[in-house]
């Protein structure tokens, strides 16, 4: 486990699907074991599909039930929208995104946080995981003992060779595994066929690849940013 029994889970992502492209059997498998899990997602989603660039409130608003729906599979607690522009985040100020962060912190108390790679290719990934960093400073009595960055298929492997994600931490999904691919099926435009990476078989290709990187059969992969040790007991 990432975050022991007594704490709190938070995953902070930039668009709707991406909390379960790279966390959902981590989060199921948290959520199992009684941990509270607290989601925050920062942009809409849909609009740099558009050639406005904006989604209708009807799509955004179909998108959100999808995640909420995602969400009760995986056994979140709690589920948060900011509205910011799909892939134009760097058209707002960044201090409103860390100020966003910053009272959905403060909300929930969370120990642990999982978000973007921070090289990831998309622009809003990269500004959320900034964002969250920023927002995270280690200062005294700050709730957050560690941040985890994790991979969103489509996107984190489009990276340059000197940017590719680079895991130190895996997590065993191989029970959750299951639940996170249902969970993907809530998000019926988002996903898509073989051999697109992001489709189920896509997505149970690179759980087995992750997990055969440690000895398992199935995982999901995190780079840690930060971990800090408050006493050595659990």
């Amino acid at each position: 486990m990432l975050v022991n029994k007594k704490k709190k889970l938070a995953i902070i992502v930039a668009h709707p699907d991406d909390e379960v492209l790279g966390f959902g059997g981590t989060i199921a498998k948290h959520t199992s074991a009684g941990i509270s899990v607290h989601l925050l997602i920062m942009a809409t989603g849909l609009g740099a599909r558009k050639k406005s660039g904006i989604a209708k409130k009807k799509e955004v608003d179909r998108l959100k039930k999808q995640t909420v729906e995602a969400s009760k599979i995986l056994g979140i607690k709690t589920v948060n929208f900011c509205n910011f522009p799909d892939n134009q985040m760097d058209t707002i100020s960044m201090l409103k995104i860390i100020k966003k962060i910053e009272d959905f912190i403060k909300k929930f108390q969370p120990s642990t946080i999982l978000t973007h790679y921070n090289n990831d290719l998309n622009i809003d990934h990269v500004i959320c995981s900034k964002a969250v960093v920023t927002a995270c400073r280690p200062l005294p009595k700050s709730c957050v003992e560690a941040i985890y960055f994790g991979e969103v298929v489509s996107s984190s492997e489009y990276t340059g060779p000197d940017d590719r994600f680079a895991p130190q931490v895996y997590v065993n999904i191989e029970r959750e595994l299951a639940i996170k691919c249902m969970a993907l099926k809530s998000y019926k435009e988002e996903m898509r066929s073989w051999p697109h990476p992001r489709s189920i078989k896509g997505i149970k290709h690179l759980a087995g690849s992750r997990g055969s990187e440690c000895g398992l059969k199935a995982a999901e992969a995190f780079h840690t940013f930060r971990k800090i040790y408050k006493s050595l007991s659990k």
